[in-house]
């Protein structure tokens, strides 16, 4: 039996990403100072607002508003990524450091995805 959801706090892919926000942060503490402003800013920035979003779209409670605010967070965590895919092109990081974040990022974008198709297929 599946539990039920009382707030956006008993979803999984919200719980993953927060979970991808904190291991952004984590990660990236070892980046070069000059790059806080840049990079590490940006990368930070993506990973929480995932989170951000799919929190925001649930007290909107409307469900189209929480299904765009899911897409929101489907290109945030896009965004994520991406700055961790330059993060290792140049040279910042290794492929080997980042496919644990990218992994959580691959699973959140599927949960994403189920619960946006989910609402689309209850619409009235």
């Amino acid at each position: 039996m599946a539990a039920i959801v009382q707030s956006y706090k008993d979803l999984l892919v919200w719980q993953q990403a927060m979970d991808l926000a904190a291991s952004t942060y984590q990660f990236t503490r070892g980046w070069p100072r000059e790059e806080l402003y840049g990079l590490t800013s940006q990368v930070r920035r993506a990973a929480t607002s995932v989170a951000a979003n799919i929190a925001e779209g649930w007290g909107r409670q409307s469900r189209g508003a929480f299904q765009q605010f899911l897409k929101i967070a489907q290109g945030s965590l896009k965004e994520v990524e991406t700055h961790l895919l330059i993060a290792e092109r140049i040279g910042l990081t290794s492929s080997g450091s980042i496919r644990p974040l990218l992994d959580l990022a691959e699973s959140i974008g599927k949960l994403l995805h189920r619960l946006i198709t989910k609402l689309t297929e209850k619409a009235p």
